[in-house]
């Protein structure tokens, strides 16, 4: 489980693509030592599981897999040697949720119809699949490209968030433009309620008959 929180901005090293699998080496500054092998790593806001890791310079670097339902279902299938990537360590216990909770099971694609730089800040407009839109709520949650944010205002299938200028240091929100397609997860808590709300109406539909 992950809080949304971004720790690092990794830097793909390497790709090895196979046919339904593709290795990958991802550059990062966390220290070697602390990289176990079969540790989880959120990396644009999907959760991978590390096969390898040693040091790079005064950093590290760790090599994950992706499959077919991976590359099909999020923006993976388009990294590429250079592209960087959000990364943020799996919770322990004790941490401190400080974004909300994330899984980092990434639902679908999105894409940035609107960009405006003011003050410092930056906000983002975004459409998203139609299966996805009702799960979106005025500030309710959503992880995208593994971040924690608050959605601002929603409009169909169109939502916006608002980044800070912390948020665009730390991560790489800094390089996002109109037509970025982002890795989106929805939140866990909407899910569910979503999925109560159809539970009831299917009894009702069910009694009324």
């Amino acid at each position: 489980m992950f809080a949304g929180i971004i720790s690092d901005i990794g830097v793909m090293e390497d790709v090895e693509a196979g046919r339904n699998l593709r290795h990958l080496r991802i550059a990062c500054s966390f220290p070697a030592k602390s990289i176990a092998l079969g540790a989880s790593i959120a990396c644009n806001g999907i959760c991978l599981t590390v096969t390898a890791a040693g040091e790079l310079g005064k950093g590290s670097w760790f090599e994950v897999d992706v499959g077919a339902e991976t590359l099909a279902r999020t923006t993976a299938e388009s990294w590429q040697e250079g592209t960087r990537l959000n990364l943020e360590r799996a919770l322990r216990l004790g941490d401190e949720l400080g974004g909300h909770m994330v899984m980092g099971h990434v639902d679908g694609v999105a894409e940035i119809v609107a960009v405006e730089d003011f003050e410092g800040m930056r906000r983002i407009e975004l459409t998203v699949p139609q299966n996805l839109a009702r799960f979106i709520a005025q500030k309710g949650s959503v992880a995208l490209d593994g971040t924690s944010l608050t959605v601002n205002e929603v409009e169909a299938s169109r939502f916006s968030v608002l980044l800070i200028p912390h948020t665009l240091k730390a991560t790489t929100w800094s390089g996002a433009q109109v037509g970025t397609r982002v890795n989106i997860e929805i939140d866990l808590l909407a899910r569910y309620a979503a999925r109560l709300a159809e539970a009831v109406n299917a009894q009702e539909k069910s009694a009324a008959r």
